[in-house]
């Protein structure tokens, strides 16, 4: 396991010591995962979202080409 170092301000560090049932490297490292865990899945979903740019673009031009067509006939049998 890789070791980080974070710092606090003094105030912080006061309320910490408050609080020594707490494990405050696990909570702090619990954090770090999830966070971490978010933003992979975040990429993960924003790469997905990239590759059916194409198919939407497509189904947008094909339904406006659609629409255009029809508004040429149906101006040229008014």
């Amino acid at each position: 396991m890789v070791s980080i170092t974070i710092s606090v301000p003094e105030e912080i560090r006061k309320l910490m010591k408050e609080f020594p049932e707490v494990n405050w490297s696990g909570l702090v490292r619990q954090c770090i995962a999830e966070k971490a865990k978010k933003l992979a899945l975040k990429q993960e979903l924003l790469k997905k979202l990239g590759k059916e740019k194409d198919f939407d673009d497509w189904a947008v031009r094909l339904i406006r080409e659609g629409r255009n067509e029809t508004s040429r006939r149906h101006k040229h049998s008014v």
